[in-house]
């Protein structure tokens, strides 16, 4: 297929762009840094490139997808993914409501891990590369729930 790159290039772009474009608009404040949090938190410097890098990963994995299992459950898993993901910043630093944040990194969780069963006998390339950000995913999720519990 010739233009198999530009899938690529498109939704990395899409992905990296669009999480930049939420991060950029949702930065942590005042109110996040007056928040209880537990001793895992890690600093501030470090979800930037651990985002940019999991966002590239996660542009790669919805070009793969697209190409080969284009009208697969994968592929709507992958976009269900993409949701809850660009929803939660708004949520947790938009509107400051770590609750509602839960239960969208919940979604956001359950979609990963779904998509990683639902692509694993198809693009078990693609399936690997979700694993770290399942464990990301997984990390952020106790963070959340540890910052409701602790606020």
């Amino acid at each position: 297929m010739k233009n198999k790159p530009l899938v690529y290039l498109a939704f990395i772009i899409l992905v990296l762009g669009g999480g930049l474009l939420i991060g950029a608009n949702n930065i942590p404040d005042e109110w996040y840094r007056s928040l209880a949090k537990p001793a895992f938190t890690p600093p501030d410097w470090l979800f930037a490139p651990a985002w940019s890098l999991l966002y590239t990963i996660i542009g790669v994995v919805g070009a793969r997808t697209w190409l080969t299992l284009r009208r697969s459950m994968a592929m709507r898993l992958w976009f269900a993914q993409l949701v809850f993901n660009f929803a939660w910043s708004p949520a947790f630093f938009g509107l400051r409501d770590p609750a509602s944040a839960m239960i969208i990194i919940l979604g956001l969780l359950i979609s990963v891990a779904a998509f990683i069963i639902a692509s694993w006998r198809q693009d078990r390339t693609a399936a690997l590369l979700f694993v770290p950000y399942l464990a990301w995913v997984a990390f952020a999720t106790a963070l959340n729930a540890a910052i409701l519990l602790l606020n």
